[in-house]
């Protein structure tokens, strides 16, 4: 028997996924949840094979949840807005169904799933999905991170700079560190490059926390942060900096 997931806020949209899969008899709906928060707990205890999952959910959206995922099922988005679904299928996602859809459709997503599940693999889809470029408003003013079992949201107003660290980015905010499982190319694409500047290929500062700049050797230069901390200027980041700060 192969279980599956349904995550979406709306319990309508929930209901018509739930009779659609009546259909399917080898295909068990281990569990419903109305936001992402429910979703990550749900996927950790169930491990589903699929999930049918929303974009926008309160609290947080369907492309952060997978972020805090540690193995990504197969996903099929299912959602009332077509601006994501570009995104969706570079990720790799199975299928991206626009509501209202019909069983017809909902069967084509179906055929295709079960076709592709014996050739996908659960490691490849976890790092393909969880570097999706963020394109709704509020991926650029905040960061997910999984904490232990908890699940914090940190406003990038917060964030005092960002470090690359292995597979992982380093987020530092006045509460303390936190690892996220990106990549820096992938900060650098998502957040406000009016805010935010790549000054080396392991950090990003925000210009908010930049007091001054300086200079070590005639081709070798510091940022200074609030903090105190001092971070490293490649030659590509100070003259990328120097043209964010029109100098």
């Amino acid at each position: 028997m192969m279980k599956c997931l349904i995550i979406d806020d709306e319990p309508l949209a929930r209901s018509i996924v739930a009779e659609y899969l009546q259909r399917y008899p080898e295909i068990e709906v281990a569990d419903e949840c109305g936001n992402g928060f429910e979703g990550v707990k749900a996927i950790a205890q169930h491990q589903p094979d699929l999930i049918f999952l929303d974009v926008q959910m309160p609290k947080i959206n369907g492309f952060e949840m997978l972020e805090l995922v540690d193995q990504a099922p197969d996903v099929i988005f299912t959602t009332a807005f077509d601006e994501y679904a570009l995104k969706a299928f570079e990720a790799n996602a199975v299928d991206y169904l626009l509501k209202p859809f019909s069983q017809a459709r909902f069967d084509a997503a179906m055929k295709k799933w079960l076709e592709k599940r014996s050739v996908q693999t659960t490691e490849s889809k976890t790092a393909e999905l969880s570097e999706v470029p963020a394109k709704q408003p509020e991926e650029q003013q905040r960061i997910v991170v999984k904490v232990a079992n908890d699940i914090r949201i940190i406003p990038v107003k917060d964030v005092l700079y960002l470090e690359a660290y292995d597979d992982y980015v380093k987020v530092h905010t006045p509460d303390g560190l936190f690892l996220k499982k990106k990549t820096m190319s992938y900060y650098e694409r998502v957040l406000d490059p009016a805010q935010f500047v790549r000054v080396h290929r392991s950090y990003i500062i925000p210009l908010a926390q930049l007091t001054r700049i300086e200079t070590l050797e005639k081709d070798s230069h510091l940022a200074l942060l609030k903090n105190g901390v001092r971070v490293p200027l490649s030659r590509s980041g100070y003259s990328r900096l120097r043209s964010v700060l029109s100098i």
